[in-house]
């Protein structure tokens, strides 16, 4: 343990459920890591669509998790907790977290703290590990995507968007992606997708099949439920794997199931969040061996669409809720 730490911390706290005005500054005790954690001084910590929805009472973080919200961070390892092997206090990494992101100061699992790839900033390293960890668990792991094989993105200019695409084109997958306006397809376009397409006016179950030679796509990654759901399973070819992450367009939906018999589609639905330390460590180490190496040689980097300061959470979550950016959103302290 290091003497010099403070007592107290700048957090950003949800004062009570609503928009984003009830993200407002707040001082806290700076946490203590348990065994097998680490105390992280936080330089950055990105913005995902989960801190929303738990700023709005829909998204409780699990038992024994911060309050504070914040899934992902990067800075320097202040102090270690007990049997922690392989870390130093200074070191600069970037963590997964189960909550408390938005703060000086925040406590990881060892297991999921990866160092930051050479060439990348505090702030690019802040936007790394919700969208890989998702990304990898839901593609890869869950839907087996492999070289050659076809995925359909949707929401292609999000922080799990362009993430998807970039790992998946990177990895030998041609990608498809949806996206709403032209500005956002080709920015697609630009990071490896083969073919973006406007979801406004456009057909993306047509076009999957078009590019296809008819059969349509072999991964889909979800994050719009609702009206997609029986689309997505016409886009799909016969072993298609559809994988949600979200429903943003709702969580209902009625399904003929017809088509999945007929072409043996296998649907899954996947949270990351509440899934143990083990489930997580597996993930980061298949990232540092496949991922971080591609991320260090400049073939894949994560988009920052713009920074706040940590006191400007609120205007952060504003602009999310806008959905006119692209790429990740990160939080500076």
């Amino acid at each position: 343990m290091t003497g010099s730490l403070p007592s107290t911390m700048t957090a950003i706290e949800i004062s009570e459920p609503g928009g984003p005005e009830v993200l407002v500054p707040c001082e806290r005790p700076v946490p203590s890591p348990g065994p097998g954690e680490v105390l992280i001084e936080v330089a950055a910590a990105g913005i995902n669509r989960p801190d929303l929805l738990q700023r709005t009472g829909g998204y409780p973080p699990p038992p024994g998790a911060s309050d504070i919200p914040g899934l992902e961070v990067a800075g320097r390892i202040a102090t270690l907790g007990a049997d922690v092997d392989g870390l130093e206090v200074g070191d600069e990494i970037t963590a997964l977290v189960a909550g408390g992101g938005y703060a000086e100061y925040c406590v990881a699992p060892a297991p999921q703290c990866l160092p930051i790839p050479k060439g990348l900033s505090v702030v690019q390293a802040a936007a790394l590990p919700e969208t890989f960890f998702t990304v990898w668990t839901n593609v890869f792991d869950r839907g087996g995507l492999q070289p050659g094989e076809s995925l359909l993105v949707h929401g292609g200019s999000s922080g799990i968007g362009t993430t998807a695409i970039q790992l998946a084109s990177a990895l030998g997958a041609r990608v498809l992606t949806t996206a709403g306006s032209a500005e956002k397809c080709q920015a697609c376009v630009e990071l490896g997708a083969e073919r973006a397409i406007n979801y406004r006016d456009e057909d993306f179950v047509q076009i999957a099949k078009d590019l296809t030679g008819g059969k349509g796509v072999n991964v889909v990654l979800d994050m719009v439920g609702g009206s997609y759901v029986q689309r997505n399973i016409s886009a799909l070819a016969p072993d298609g794997r559809l994988c949600y992450i979200a429903f943003l367009g709702g969580s209902k939906a009625e399904v003929n199931l017809a088509p999945v018999m007929l072409k043996r589609i296998t649907i899954s639905g996947s949270t990351l969040r509440p899934r143990p330390v083990a489930f997580k460590a597996e993930i980061a180490g298949n990232l540092q061996k496949t991922v971080w190496p591609l991320i260090e040689a400049g073939k894949i980097a994560p988009v920052i669409h713009k920074t706040f300061a940590l006191r400007d959470a609120s205007q952060a979550h504003s602009l999310m809720e806008s959905s006119t950016h692209i790429g990740k959103i990160v939080l500076t302290v």
